[in-house]
């Protein structure tokens, strides 16, 4: 068989299985409606009746069977009771990835509580806008994050995990004294799909991390969706190294797995110097990705017979076309899904048909349920073009626009919104097309292809993606603003070769002493680890804000380039430990594609 037909063939091939998915994401997913009482902790019971000693949630030195994984969830429900906790009230979770941080927000769930999923990588005033946002009554947290959470709110109440810490309080003492048998018909909270279970953190252009208000609904769409899509059976283990506070990797990964039986490896963090070995001898059969991570593994994958694993999906966002079929061949795994989502978006688009680089398609029979529309965008400022009308221009095949989802009643999932109504209304835009119409804004610019397959571009305005995680420049700015010698600052994303996403890089007028280490040290004190710039330009001067933008342009297209740049520049070492002068021999390392940042 010649390649062309070869290709068709696996393209007849990928659209049959694609259509087979598809319909049984469709069945399992048709008879969940806002009203229904099936939420997640609900379908879990029914599998822990079914197989209470099945591995649930396993980690590195204990796991939870369903049955203990039920009890424990039992047991936070009601010392929540106890503590007065019920319908409506809020409280954050802010530990390291653990096989008891499900167990906690899914115990809160059963009485009604809202629990905010705060990541644990914030710092300073990340975390601190985080915790105020939610309006908690309690912060959960381990032996690790409990000093953090005490100074980021000095007034709230803390428990923790074997934590001895004065002002803290022993969750793990308090728990112990509890029962875990189900709840009696007088301790249980009438709750359905329809209403509140989680705040999950989402960074956008306004700077700190908004929180998006997650539906007992949009969780079991997320599980029921992403379980038929995987196929999952009570035999699959997914190894999830990915945050918990996450959607993908905490609600998503653990929702699919849980409401069918299956087990969740859980991890603290992804090491590819261990996957390997710890995905054979876990069992694991599903990987959830990042787009950073196959390239990880690939960078120090070691020449010759694939690893030994009992994989047979990857599942993720983010993988490059380029190094697809490389990854997929260097590690022989059988099948990649390849998806788009956001926590608070009315869509999501997936390639079933393992397409390399696409990010999915709409096929004929879903185009009702999801409609995706690429809008035409201005480059500099970000907002839609439109016509003489006023009305916003479809974009054509091949030409990049910004993703918008149809807000009406035919779409499968609502926009929930934000705790910040301006915040909320902000994603919403009106008259787009027609008058009258709603659309719900990605931030996120897309290309089309004449087959209908889309492929992501970059992210529009303020945010830009490094290492899985959206980077708000006015808060990495807003920091280094604080900075002694600091008297403004520019910050970007800039491309490297062979990177996923952007790395950021500032831009910064200097007034009297300055230590770029000392920048260095702050940073890492008030901001996460992976919104640290890591290149630094020292300019004479950057632009009023005003034509702010156009200087911003300027910047970008420089990049980090030394050649283009009288500037002094300054690139992050690789121990993170000091920022070294960048000159035309470290820049032509660092554009190597064989170099790991």
């Amino acid at each position: 068989m010649n390649p062309a037909a070869l290709d068709a063939f696996d393209e007849a091939v990928g659209r049959k299985r694609a259509k087979a998915d598809w319909m049984r994401a469709l069945q399992r997913t048709a008879q969940i409606v806002p009203s229904s009482t099936d939420t997640i902790w609900a379908l879990v019971d029914r599998q822990a009746a079914k197989a209470p000693d099945a591995p649930a949630l396993v980690g590195e030195k204990a796991q939870l069977s369903y049955g203990a994984l039920v009890g424990l969830s039992n047991r936070v429900a009601r010392w929540g009771r106890a503590q007065g906790l019920g319908r409506g009230h809020r409280v954050a979770l802010f530990m390291r990835n653990s096989i008891y941080y499900p167990a906690l927000w899914i115990g809160l769930a059963r009485i009604g509580v809202v629990t905010a999923l705060v990541n644990d990588r914030l710092v300073g005033d990340s975390l601190a806008s985080a915790i105020a946002t939610a309006d908690a009554r309690a912060i959960l947290c381990d032996a690790e994050t409990a000093l953090q959470a005490r100074a980021a709110a000095p007034t709230a109440r803390v428990l923790a995990f074997g934590a001895e810490i004065d002002s803290v309080e022993r969750l793990d003492e308090a728990l112990a004294g509890v029962g875990d048998a189900a709840l009696a018909e007088d301790e249980r909270v009438a709750v359905t799909l329809a209403d509140p279970a989680l705040l999950i953190y989402t960074s956008g252009t306004t700077g700190l991390p908004k929180a998006a208000r997650v539906s007992h609904f949009r969780i079991a769409m997320w599980a029921a969706w992403f379980a038929a899509i995987m196929d999952v059976s009570t035999d699959d283990r997914l190894y999830d190294c990915l945050p918990l506070s996450h959607s993908v990797g905490g609600v998503v990964a653990v929702g699919a797995m849980l409401i069918s039986g299956g087990a969740v490896v859980v991890r603290r963090g992804f090491s590819a110097r261990r996957f390997w070995d710890d995905v054979r001898v876990s069992g694991a059969t599903i990987f959830q990705y990042i787009g950073e991570l196959p390239r990880y593994l690939l960078a120090s994958a070691p020449q010759g017979t694939p690893p030994a694993h009992k994989l047979r999906l990857c599942i993720g966002n983010g993988l490059r076309g380029e190094i697809w079929n490389e990854f997929q061949s260097a590690f022989a795994v059988p099948r990649i899904i390849e998806f788009y989502a956001a926590t608070e978006g009315v869509f999501s688009l997936f390639n079933l048909e393992g397409k390399p680089g696409a990010i999915g398609r709409i096929p004929p029979y879903l185009a009702q349920r999801t409609q995706v529309v690429l809008a035409k965008v201005d480059p500099v400022t970000g907002s839609l073009v439109r016509s003489r009308a006023g009305f916003a221009l479809a974009c054509d095949p091949e030409e990049v626009g910004e993703a918008l989802g149809r807000l009406d009643s035919r779409a499968a999932m609502k926009f929930e919104g934000y705790t910040n109504a301006t915040a909320s209304e902000a994603k919403i835009l009106r008259d787009v097309f027609v008058k009258g119409d709603a659309w719900f804004r990605t931030g996120d610019l897309m290309r089309r292809d004449a087959a209908g397959y889309f492929s992501f571009v970059d992210r529009i305005g303020d945010t830009f993606r490094w290492k899985g995680e959206n980077v708000s420049t006015s808060e990495v700015a807003a920091t280094l603003s604080r900075v002694r010698g600091v008297s403004d600052v520019a910050v970007y994303g800039v491309e490297v070769p062979g990177a996923d996403g952007r790395a950021g890089m500032a831009a910064l007028a200097i007034r009297g002493e300055f230590d770029p280490d000392t920048l260095l040290r702050y940073a890492k004190l008030n901001l996460p680890g992976f919104a640290v710039p890591l290149f630094l330009r020292i300019c004479p001067a950057i632009a009023a804000t005003g034509t702010f933008r156009a200087k911003k342009a300027d910047l970008l297209r420089d990049g980090f380039d030394p050649r283009r740049i009288e500037d002094p520049l300054y690139m992050l070492n690789a121990d993170r430990t000091t920022y070294l002068r960048l000159n035309l021999k470290r820049y032509e390392m660092m554009t190597s594609t064989n170099v790991h940042i």
